[in-house]
């Protein structure tokens, strides 16, 4: 099983889907991390995965402000 991680923290959308298409292009199996830092990369990230046929499971972490995307098919 494969494990991609996408560390798109500090980073302003579109680039954090950018980066998470880029990692879908090379995703074979397994899943593909992605963290984020705002409300908005998360659901843009999460809109863009699921158009791809992913399934997204969303943690988030309060304190850190970080959001952990897991997409997987």
């Amino acid at each position: 099983m494969d494990e991609i991680t996408v560390d798109a923290r500090g980073l302003s959308c579109p680039q954090p889907v950018l980066d998470t298409l880029k990692a879908i292009d090379c995703y074979k199996s397994g899943f593909i991390e992605v963290l984020v830092d705002t409300a908005t990369s998360r659901d843009n990230v999460r809109r863009a995965a699921e158009k791809k046929g992913f399934k997204v499971e969303i943690a988030e972490e309060t304190e850190r402000d970080i959001f952990k995307l897991k997409l997987s098919r």
